[in-house]
């Protein structure tokens, strides 16, 4: 096995994006567009990974390093960009003698990496192997073009090539794997005169002719695979192909997604037997869905574990954020309700619409079912938490807790001043502002006594002078 390097071309501007955000940091599937390649490079076990920059360096070198903090990424700049020839030149003061090179676009995001290991297998430390693949319009890629017993000879680009050559329909990817001697003088003889007067890395087919090195191709038939992003529109279409394939994936695994087309994964998503997804659900993050889940339409899901047997009303919005949030075996969340960081749910929690749970942890069988605010609180078993109801626990510069603890009834329209405890098995009676800790058993009132005057009559209006 030889040792393997993974160039990947990033420097681009990106003009019809027409964004201040270089090319590659744009999102598929939550995700930059040069990331997704980044990852193809960890799975294929790549030694370096060089990428290199031009256009945006100063914001795509940070972002990259910031996301991928455990890799050694290399980065070689591309000041001016005078065609792919003249970027992967760049690479080449990085490239070691042993390594089988692998050239990628930071803007095609979906090649697996098993086609690419197909192609250095075929490249096989010692011939230059192309990925190519057959379009119905092969409009401005460059065509392959073969001798009579069927061996690449060419890559011609759209804009140098004659009627004959455009009529081709295989053309190259923009992929290949090259043993990095051969690639390194072959990139030393590059020259511009052609109608672009660009340094096309193409051009190395010619000088492994010319040097008795065979050129192989490999030809795939998934178009999605070689995809590239140059429109917003593009990025929208190759979205749409790669969440489809994602539910596709999970429904071969028994999950029960209604509708495919309105259904999206940004980041990792696992399940267990028997989940049910409703339509125009996002789960963003790590999230796990235990079995028998059920998420109803329109929820918005991040950085959490839901346990067996849940349900997630619609309308629901959970992120777990760092802190991450757990809801237990049983539990029933929503509709509208909204679950963030820290949010610890034990078995059978009802949360119910317009509740915020926020740093909490809640003990199996407790309730908030109605327009309720539990932050920074810790909630015993069999607690019901009324309607209306906050833990206020921000004085201007600090946290603080509140504790509640088992069996207590919490009326509707309270206001707890953490920190405070309420005593196992209280009840604090609606309206009441409670800013002491309270007796288990006790009932607690804090409001001011109400008054009635009788046959009271409002005042009235002035006539006008």
């Amino acid at each position: 096995m030889k040792a393997l390097d993974v160039v990947i071309m990033a420097a681009g501007k990106g003009t019809r994006m027409k964004s201040s955000m270089p090319k590659v940091l744009h999102r598929l599937a939550g995700k930059a567009l040069v990331q997704h390649v980044i990852d193809t490079a960890r799975t294929l076990k790549a030694r370096h990974t060089i990428v290199i920059t031009g256009h945006g360096a100063d914001q795509v070198e940070p972002a990259l390093l910031s996301a991928n903090p455990n890799d050694k990424l290399q980065f070689a700049r591309q000041m001016p960009q005078l065609g792919t020839g003249h970027a992967v030149q760049q690479t080449v003061p990085l490239l070691a003698d042993d390594a089988v090179v692998v050239v990628l676009s930071g803007d095609v995001p979906l090649t697996q990496a098993d086609t690419l290991q197909a192609l250095i297998d075929l490249c096989d430390g010692k011939q230059l192997a192309l990925l190519t693949i057959a379009f119905d319009d092969p409009t401005g890629y460059g065509r392959i073009v073969r001798s009579p017993s069927g061996q690449v000879h060419a890559i011609v680009e759209h804009k140098d090539a004659n009627d004959e050559q455009r009529a081709i329909n295989e053309v190259y990817s923009g992929i290949m794997a090259v043993p990095a001697k051969l690639l390194k003088p072959w990139l030393a003889r590059l020259d511009n005169n052609n109608a672009q007067q660009e340094f096309y890395l193409t051009d190395v087919v010619k000088f492994a002719e010319s040097d008795g090195v065979p050129v192989v191709a490999h030809k795939i038939k998934d178009v999605a695979q070689v995809a590239g992003v140059n429109s917003p529109t593009q990025l929208a279409e190759l979205e749409r192909t790669f969440q489809l394939r994602q539910a596709q994936a999970f429904m071969a695994d028994g999950v029960r997604i209604i509708d495919p087309a309105r259904f999206d994964v940004r980041g990792t998503l696992t399940c267990g037997q028997d989940v049910e997804i409703d339509v125009n659900c996002i789960f963003q993050g790590n999230v796990s869905l235990g079995h028998g889940v059920k998420i109803g339409a329109n929820c918005v899901i991040a950085n959490c574990v839901i346990e067996a047997g849940a349900v997630i009303h619609p309308f629901t919005h959970i992120d777990g954020e760092k802190l991450g949030v757990t809801v237990g075996e049983g539990a029933l969340i929503g509709p509208f309700a909204r679950l963030r960081p820290g949010a610890q749910l034990a078995a059978e929690v009802h949360i119910g619409n317009f509740v915020e749970v926020k740093n909490s942890t809640m003990a199996k069988g407790s309730k908030a079912n109605h327009l309720a605010y539990l932050g920074d609180a810790t909630v015993g078993e069999r607690v019901n938490y009324g309607a209306g109801s906050i833990t206020a626990n921000y004085d201007g510069a600090n946290k603080h807790r509140t504790v509640i603890e088992a069996d207590v009834h919490v009326g509707s329209n309270c206001v707890l001043v953490a920190p405070v405890t309420i005593g196992a098995g209280g009840t604090v009676g609606g309206g009441s502002t409670i800013t002491k800790s309270t007796e288990a058993g006790a009932l607690s009132v804090a409001r001011g006594k109400q008054v009635s005057i009788a046959n009271y009559k409002r005042p009235e209006k002035k006539p006008k002078a």
